[in-house]
């Protein structure tokens, strides 16, 4: 072996999978190696580029990974490998890497990738489990997605199989298997026995097989089949899936009842079928969102997200992720809905101005269709500046707001939309407003607070934003009074659940006897958790479940109620949700007689945390008079 060669195997034997290789295995990979030196700031791949037919592997420096918005992603130092997800998902890089010092690259082709990793099966193994692992998202950075991790989440998802795979047996001739392939519209037709999977043609087959004149068209198919079969259970994921073609250089797998030959076919996954699921991911509902010209492409999206929302729910997807991705999903609708609405009103903006969601929305929390709860600032102007001002972003507040309603976001009926000339103000007469909500706490404005505290900029000028942010925490300060009242708001709504432990349900109207799961379960954690973060001034976290986490964080000595608090509230969302795609609604009144006995006690488990984290709040507040 030559030195080179030497010298990089002695530097890849001591990481993964390289080390999971037999020495054979790894002196082949090494010998065919490229080595490449780097200054630093040299760019290796950017975003937008097709892929290389190769990935990278860190002798010595350090290669940072930045996304669309030249955000810093991840770094990557020595022994770390990078650029494998893009070439195993092939298309475009998402991601742009950089070196941030002088660097040395190994360069490992995917021909070397195929022949000799994941044909290992302990290197396979990991390189599956590295696709699913380090998903945590940082919840003090924007809410924006990044490719990368809406890639790792769809890595993570059960792949979406075809449940009716085409089927004949080993005795049907080679023609009339593809005259039922051409029929079907399908690239595979899996032959069976006694429903169980013998063997597998496709469109490769016909081509490199029978074009070719290998064998004739009125032979059976069991001359040409592939066998045995590649069989993969129905919870395989999309790592596992890719990682098995790569492994096996095939391009269909065999869904079979327990994952082998010996039970019956249930379906088909083809390369294509990943494609499709990676083409309605979140991040490209995202990329073509930013592409639409009309309100009615838009619509369309935002119904393609339900689909999306309904998917991630059955693949038991994280909660709290799904909510971030349908809440950007929202933001981005919202943002392109401005900008073609500003397109058509053809004048330029008169001032700097920023529009908010507020509530729900505001909160990351808008899984499903709900009335639209927005708001907007402008940034202060000469007295005879203002009328017109104020005139031009009614009207284009206005015209936003009958977008969202054809988009499928209702009209708020309490009017708290931009719309409304009360939610539609200067910088000045947005801190005044909330000034006076805190000087005098009355039920209106107490309940006025509790909608607008929750806001979140989703476009235009971020620096009016955090200049009203810090006029309100001022305000809060000079009258710290103000939080004992919005504590006793808080207690308003207690456990719901009677003396005897039934359900607390509505007395009449259109809801008789549903259970409000909004106001009597979410909603008095959503509102202690407002109240204790901002009892510690914190300005930029405004998500319910981020909120507990940055209160475990802040008080130890509570972790475990914070804790209870998170999970109840992932419980109770996932639940809402759920029922409204079942019902088509939003969720919120739930009939008690539909639920079977595990979810009435996964419900009433809930309650626990509302009254665990309402005992807190009576304590720190000295509120117990209200016990």
């Amino acid at each position: 072996m030559n030195t080179i060669a030497e010298r990089i195997f002695d530097f890849l034997k001591n990481f993964p999978p390289f080390n999971m290789l037999s020495r054979e295995q790894l002196l082949s990979i090494c010998k065919a190696v490229d080595v490449i030196y780097l200054e630093k700031d040299a760019t290796i791949f950017d975003i937008g580029q097709p892929v290389k037919d190769y990935f990278f592997v860190i002798k010595d420096g350090a290669v940072g990974l930045f996304n669309p918005d030249n955000a810093f992603v991840d770094e990557c130092d020595e022994g770390d490998i990078f650029g494998l997800r893009a070439l195993l998902r092939k298309g475009d890089y998402l991601l742009k890497a950089k070196t941030l010092e002088e660097t040395i690259l190994y360069s490992i082709s995917s021909n070397l990738l195929e022949e000799y990793i994941t044909t290992n099966s302990d290197a396979s193994q990991f390189l599956m489990h590295s696709f699913v692992s380090n998903i945590a998202i940082n919840s003090e950075t924007s809410r924006d997605i990044t490719d990368n991790e809406d890639f790792e989440y769809s890595e993570l998802q059960t792949a979406d199989y075809s449940k009716n795979p085409i089927t004949c047996s080993d005795r049907t001739t080679i023609k009339d298997a593809a005259i039922i392939m051409s029929e079907a519209h399908v690239g595979s037709i899996v032959i069976i026995s006694n429903n169980k999977p013998v063997g597998i043609i496709t469109d490769k087959d016909l081509r490199t097989k029978i074009a070719t004149g290998l064998f004739k068209i009125s032979e059976p198919v069991l001359k040409i089949m592939s066998t045995p079969v590649k069989c993969f259970p129905k919870n395989i994921s999309i790592a596992e899936a890719q990682i098995a073609m790569l492994r096996h250089r095939i391009s269909h797998l065999c869904i079979t009842e327990d994952g082998t030959e010996d039970t019956e076919l249930v379906g088909i996954l083809s390369e294509h079928d990943i494609i499709v699921v990676r083409e309605n991911n979140a991040s490209s509902l995202v990329k073509e969102i930013k592409r639409c010209n009309t309100v009615d492409q838009l619509k369309n999206i935002r119904l393609r997200a339900n689909e999306l929302l309904s998917r991630y729910l059955e693949q038991q997807i994280p909660i709290n992720f799904v909510s971030k991705l349908i809440s950007a999903i929202n933001d981005t609708i919202t943002q392109r809905v401005i900008n073609l609405e500003m397109k058509k009103i053809g004048a330029k903006p008169p001032c700097k101005f920023a529009w908010l969601a507020i509530g729900s929305q505001g909160r990351q929390e808008q899984l499903l269709y709900t009335d639209q709860d927005n708001a907007l600032i402008f940034e202060d102007v000469a007295p005879k500046a203002y009328s017109k001002t104020k005139e031009y972003y009614l009207k284009l507040s206005e015209k936003i707001n009958n977008s969202l309603e054809i988009i499928g976001f209702e009209l708020c009926p309490a009017q708290m939309m931009a719309s409304n000339p009360n939610w539609c103000l200067s910088l000045s007469e947005w801190s005044n407003q909330f000034r006076s909500w805190i000087k005098t706490p009355d039920q209106d404005n107490l309940m006025l607070c509790t909608i607008f505290f929750d806001y979140e900029r989703v476009y235009g000028d971020s620096e009016l934003v955090n200049s009203l942010s810090e006029k309100i925490f001022d305000a809060i300060e000079e009258r710290d009074i103000f939080l004992n009242y919005l504590g006793r708001n808080t207690l308003q709504n207690p456990p719901p659940l009677s003396f005897f432990r039934q359900f607390l349900v509505e007395d009449d109207g259109k809801h008789k006897d549903q259970f409000d799961i909004k106001a009597r379960a979410m909603m008095p954690l959503v509102d202690a958790a407002r109240l204790l973060i901002l009892s510690h001034n914190i300005k930029s976290v405004n998500n319910t479940i981020e909120r507990y986490f940055k209160l475990a964080e802040l008080e130890p000595q509570n972790k475990d109620t914070y804790l209870l608090c998170i999970d109840a509230f992932k419980d109770l969302l996932r639940f809402r949700t759920e029922q409204g795609i079942a019902n088509n609604d939003s969720g919120r009144f739930i009939d008690l007689g539909s639920l079977s006995k595990g979810n009435r006690l996964k419900l009433k488990r809930s309650f626990k945390a509302v009254k665990t984290i309402q005992e807190l709040i009576k304590t720190r507040f000295k509120l117990t008079q209200f016990m």
